[in-house]
């Protein structure tokens, strides 16, 4: 086992202060003690960031487990190699090194067992990203008498509830997404094709210093039909449906919207949008602190229904937003989910519908609870937008 060794480097650093990690960790472990735990292995690399500032890139490698138990300070296990990107940019003071792919689950369970943990009740994100049934069986391996339990939700569970500094970037990522949401309904004209509108997005977010989330869904006519369908040179054209789902970023934090447009007119767009807003308008209305996560999707599902077109919602009305968009394990609005909504939470509440022919289209929100309801962070409104076509 290796311990890393750190060095200033003046242009680095997590962005916020270490006090704010420090708390975050606190609240975790707390979660963890309600659990009846004696400790949490942390692998999801969303989570990993929320809790020490590191940006996970190494984490492609093998896992980077960070193991919070009560009474020792965090311990990071990190490859060697990107040792000292990690403490550059995280908020950990004891980072612990291993070498090759197979040394992780040796070098994990050499910690495991300095915190006295080789036969206690432990946590691990089995339900998330970046952690595969090897890496366990590995570990409890080396750790036979140690009790194995799945702590997916407990960092999200606390990760849920931003802070006043998590909203203020949050905010900042979201003014970066209302200007790829302006620059595509600019777009919406006969010949443009998506990979020039993605190209004009991507240079005006920069002008002002933004980041586009890596993952877009930009589609224009037929394409409309293909979920999370990326940008190609396909091009607009008239009496056809074009949609975005896109999200500015900012320390990671991603705030994803998702438009719509129509050139001309097209029936069954235009169709499935007017009921998506209603649905949308019907969560929004029904979040507040105190109501469970499946009310706010039996509001949206409940309007579709009643439209006599139940199929056209094939997905949860909404989830948990913040560090990294697409994290396993975090809170969903979904018919069967019973967590308590609480202010300072934030969600993506995207309502794509199927057509008949089957186009998918609809719009988005993202909102932040707060102590009365909901409040939009987007300035961009949800409605249709039409461009005229040619006659």
């Amino acid at each position: 086992m290796l311990t890393a060794t750190g060095s200033e480097i003046p242009w680095a650093g997590p962005p916020f202060p270490k006090s704010e990690y420090d708390y975050r960790q606190q609240k975790v472990l707390e979660a963890v003690a309600r659990a009846e735990l004696d400790a949490i292995v942390v692998t999801a690399i969303g989570h990993l960031r929320y809790l020490t500032g590191y940006h996970g890139f190494g984490g492609y490698f093998a896992p980077f487990p960070l193991i919070l138990a009560p009474g020792y300070a965090p311990v990071l296990v990190v490859r060697e190699y990107d040792a000292e990107a990690v403490r550059a940019e995280g908020g950990v003071d004891e980072v612990v090194c291993y070498r090759h792919p197979g040394d992780v689950a040796k070098t994990c369970a050499e910690v495991l067992r300095q915190h006295r943990l080789q036969d206690q009740r432990v946590g691990f994100e089995l339900g998330c990203w970046n952690l595969a049934p090897a890496d366990v069986r590995a570990v409890q391996g080396l750790c036979p008498d140690m009790k194995v339990a799945d702590g997916s939700h407990l960092v999200a569970s606390v990760a849920a509830v931003k802070s006043a500094l998590e909203l203020d970037v949050m905010r900042q990522a979201m003014a970066i997404t209302d200007i790829a949401v302006r620059v595509f309904r600019n777009s919406v004209r006969e010949g443009a094709s998506e990979t020039e509108t993605y190209a004009a997005i991507v240079g005006e977010a920069s002008k002002v210093g933004g980041e586009i989330w890596r993952s877009v869904t930009l589609v224009f006519g037929d394409r409309t039909k293909m979920p999370h369908g990326v940008p190609t040179p396909h091009a607009l054209r008239n009496n056809e449906p074009a949609m975005i789902e896109i999200g500015g970023v900012k320390h990671g934090y991603a705030a994803g919207l998702v438009r719509s447009a129509v050139l001309g007119r097209h029936r069954e767009a235009e169709s499935l949008h007017a009921l998506s807003v209603e649905a949308l308008e019907a969560a929004i209305g029904a979040i507040k602190p105190g109501v469970s996560a499946k009310t706010v999707d039996a509001a949206a599902r409940k309007v579709i229904e009643q439209s006599g077109r139940p199929r056209a919602f094939r997905h949860r009305t909404g989830y948990q937003s913040g560090i990294h968009w697409t994290e396993r394990g975090n809170l969903s609005l979904e018919p069967a989910a019973e967590e308590i909504l609480q202010a300072g939470m934030t969600f993506h509440l995207p309502i794509i519908l199927f057509g008949e022919n089957g186009h998918l289209f609809g719009c988005s929100e993202h909102v932040v609870v707060t102590d009365s309801g909901a409040e939009v962070l987007s300035r961009t409104d949800h409605n249709l937008f039409h461009a005229v076509g040619s006659t």
